[in-house]
C-alpha cells in the first residue's frame, strides 16, 4: 500500500512555476517538507514565500556543486528532479552545446544526485526524473530532446536495480501548459495546443497538477520502481 510522507524530506529540484511548484504543493498537501533547489535559490524561496520551505542551490551540471547540495542536507528522503535544458530543432540546427547541455542536465544530472544522495537515504527513500513523450512519439525538431528523454527512460530502470531497495522511477509528460510554451508567442502557442487536442486520445492538453499527482504516486507506491510513467493524454500512441 503507499506510504506517507508526513514528515518525509523531500528535495525537489527546477524552477518555482509549473510542474515543480505544483509537486513541492503536492508533497505539502501530502505532510511532507520540501526542500526546493535551482541555480538561484533566491528566486526559488521569493517564488514560494512559504516558511515551510528552504530554498538550495544547487547546479546539476556541476558534480561539485551537488556534492554540496548533499553535504548541507545531511539525510534526504525522496528526490524528484524536474529540471531540463530543451536542445529543440532539427539536426541542421542543433548546436554541439546545446546537446550537450540537454544530456548533462536530466541524465548526466540524475546520475550525479544518485551518487551523491543515496547514501544518505533510508532504504524507503526513492528518486524521481523527469524523461517525456518524445521518447517515444518521434516529431520534427525533436531529435535531441527525444533522444535525451529516452536516456532518463534507460537511466531510471538501470538505477532502480543498481539502487535497490531505494526505488527509481520517471514521470513521462506530454505537452502541459505549464508557461513552458509561452515563448513559442501566443499563434503558434495556440496553434500547438490546437493540434494536440485534435490529436490526442484525451482531446487537451495536461495540468501541471496532473503531472504532480503522478509524482505523487511515484514518491509513495512502495511496489512501484524502474518504470516511466506516461502523463501525455495518449499523445505518445498517434
Amino acid at each position: 500500500m503507499p506510504v506517507s510522507l508526513k514528515d518525509r524530506k523531500v528535495l525537489v529540484i527546477g524552477r518555482g512555476s509549473g510542474i515543480a511548484h505544483a509537486v513541492t504543493l503536492s508533497v505539502f498537501d501530502a505532510g511532507g517538507t520540501v526542500v526546493v533547489a535551482g541555480r538561484d535559490p533566491d528566486a526559488l524561496a521569493e517564488a514560494y514565500s512559504d516558511p515551510r520551505v528552504t530554498a538550495e542551490r544547487v547546479d546539476l551540471t556541476d558534480e561539485a556543486s551537488v556534492a554540496a547540495l548533499a553535504e548541507r542536507l545531511g539525510t534526504i528522503d525522496h528526490v524528484v528532479s524536474t529540471a531540463s535544458a530543451r536542445a529543440r530543432g532539427a539536426v541542421g540546427d542543433l548546436a554541439h552545446d546545446r546537446v550537450l547541455s540537454s544530456f548533462d542536465t536530466k541524465v548526466v544530472g540524475p546520475i550525479l544526485l544518485a551518487k551523491h544522495l543515496a547514501p544518505r537515504m533510508p532504504e524507503g527513500g526513492s528518486f524521481v526524473f523527469f524523461s517525456g513523450a518524445s521518447a517515444r512519439k518521434v516529431m520534427p525538431g525533436m531529435l535531441a530532446v527525444g533522444a535525451t528523454n529516452a536516456a532518463v527512460d534507460a537511466l531510471t530502470r538501470g538505477l532502480a536495480v543498481e539502487l535497490a531497495p531505494i526505488r527509481v522511477n520517471a514521470v513521462s509528460p506530454g505537452t502541459i501548459d505549464t508557461g513552458a510554451y509561452d515563448g513559442l508567442g501566443d499563434q503558434r502557442k495556440a496553434e500547438l495546443f490546437a493540434a494536440r487536442e485534435a490529436d490526442t486520445p484525451a482531446h487537451r492538453v495536461g495540468r501541471s497538477d496532473e503531472v504532480a499527482d503522478a509524482v505523487l504516486f511515484a514518491l509513495t507506491s512502495t511496489f512501484t520502481t524502474g518504470v516511466s510513467l506516461s502523463v501525455d493524454g495518449g499523445e505518445s500512441l498517434v
